[in-house]
């Protein structure tokens, strides 16, 4: 008997047994519902699934963690000590000043409030209002030199996410990650967000899109708060052997179904998000359940402090996420809450408390697991901030600055203990080393394996690659000697 000629079909069965499958991945199964066929895709990438693909050259990193910071830290404050620039404090800035799209800031230059201090045996200097970012220079590449070359919030992030400056539904990076390595785990999501209790970021759900690649390549959003997931146990009247005799007639449905519709690629990578949501049942509680860490680990992140403990809780999960064979997680904050346009001399020691501690002790963390090697740590905004003030001097803060500004990156392959690039002596513009966004993602896929250059998808009759062609290169000089 064919199932698909009786009046229960795969819609109908899915709308009416929820089977407690999680509510992320019953979302993510569900979006893929509405999709076309794929488009074609060069042979050596042409399995529209996450099961692992070959890279194009040895890789240094197998998963990546961002802990994206959106709203622009103020490299100046932070990482980037000019004494020029505290010397001359309340004088006007006599150079060009790259103003914001508002043109709020004004030309009275403002020094650094905190100190900075040389720590590690590297000697990098980093401001006080870091203090555990200072315990592992040692383990860092600090980037002096970043450059968006825009001072737009969305504009520059939709550039480090998705290659273009401003461009709206183009594929985030992490996509085009698991496009091209697929995934270590099939029991858990390969990219993986982990939001903040206060809501979405700046941009929104375009922080984690996957633009016109295949769905399958888009980000699972966890929740801030627990239950990460929802309904991840089945009822109790569903549970046992009801439960599998279940799933065992959705994969003759399903497997009807692509018998009738051979050829259609995503319609198999959909399949496979069914079967992989089923299997979450067990492997994400297990994955998102802090309490199995020991007392010293959760103390390492901050757990025991009401300021660091809800981002501690989340960086401790991304290691967990991880080391159970993630690809990609990143962590964003709530709105943009590094954007110092005003009382910066209260405002940057807040979130700078809240994210400092958790931050360092990820890379601490996954060190001492053996993991750091193989994980590539990112920490880093959009923009930075420039170096006179805005508002009044001694209330006032920051505006943006996209034409200089600093980022960290850590393990994965990356070499530790160094500064890479310069800025101007007032911090406004980088000057040594420039490092844009496309020289960024260039590089990170380098550490994967990837080739920017011959990652490709076919679009619209297109050729498309994550930095589009555009003029970039990678950054040997940040990476260990092989």
């Amino acid at each position: 008997m064919n199932l698909l000629d009786n009046s229960l079909t795969r819609r109908n069965f899915l709308t009416q047994n929820a089977l407690g499958i999680g509510s992320v991945a019953l979302a993510t199964m569900l979006q893929h519902d509405g999709l076309l066929a794929a488009p074609h895709v060069p042979k050596a990438r042409n399995k529209l699934d996450l099961s692992p693909k070959p890279p194009h050259h040895v890789p240094r990193a197998k998963a990546m963690i961002s802990l994206f910071m959106h709203g622009g830290p103020s490299h100046v404050d932070l990482f980037d000590p000019k004494p020029e620039l505290t010397a001359h404090s309340g004088e006007d800035y006599q150079g060009e000043v790259t103003f914001s799209f508002v043109n709020r800031a004004s030309k009275k230059l403002l020094g650094s409030p905190w100190k900075f201090e040389k720590r590690g045996q590297c000697g990098t200097e980093i401001s006080e209002l870091l203090p555990h970012t200072a315990e592992i220079v040692d383990d860092i590449s600090l980037i002096r030199s970043m450059h968006s070359g825009h001072n737009g919030h969305e504009v520059s992030i939709r550039y480090f996410h998705g290659g273009i400056p401003a461009q709206l539904g183009r594929p985030h990076m992490a996509s085009w990650l698991l496009y091209g390595l697929g995934s270590e785990t099939q029991n858990l999501p390969a990219y993986v967000v982990l939001s903040d209790p206060g809501g979405h970021p700046v941009d929104g759900v375009n922080n984690w899109s996957n633009g016109w690649l295949p769905s399958i390549y888009q980000g699972s959003v966890v929740r801030a708060r627990e239950p990460r997931i929802l309904n991840l146990d089945p009822p109790a009247s569903l549970k046992g052997d009801y439960q599998k005799e279940n799933l065992e007639l959705l994969r003759v449905l399903n497997q009807q179904h692509l018998a009738r519709n051979a050829g259609d690629a995503d319609l198999e990578a959909r399949i496979a998000s069914y079967e992989m949501a089923a299997r979450m049942q067990t492997a994400a509680k297990e994955a998102l359940d802090i309490t199995q860490e020991t007392e010293a680990t959760q103390k390492l992140y901050g757990l025991d402090d009401p300021e660091t403990q809800e981002y501690g809780a989340r960086c401790l999960i991304a290691r967990r996420l991880v080391e159970r064979g993630v690809r990609f997680v990143q962590l964003f904050l709530a709105g943009q809450p590094w954007d110092s346009h005003t009382n910066i001399r209260a405002d940057l020691p807040k979130v700078c408390k809240r994210t400092d501690k958790p931050s360092a002790a990820l890379v601490k963390d996954l060190k001492q697991r053996g993991l750091l090697d193989t994980t590539l740590v990112h920490w880093g905004g959009e923009i930075g901030r420039l170096p006179v003030t805005e508002g009044d001097f001694a209330m006032g803060g920051r505006d943006h600055n996209g034409q200089g500004f600093s980022t960290w990156l850590a393990g994965g392959g990356i070499k530790g203990g160094q500064t890479y690039g310069q800025t101007d002596e007032f911090g406004h513009k980088a000057t040594v080393d420039v490092v844009n966004a496309n020289d960024y993602q260039a590089t990170v896929l380098d550490l994967f394996g990837l080739d920017h250059n011959k990652l490709i998808y076919h679009y619209n009759g297109q050729e498309q690659k994550l930095t589009n062609g555009r003029a970039c290169r990678v950054v040997k000089e940040l990476m260990k000697s092989s």
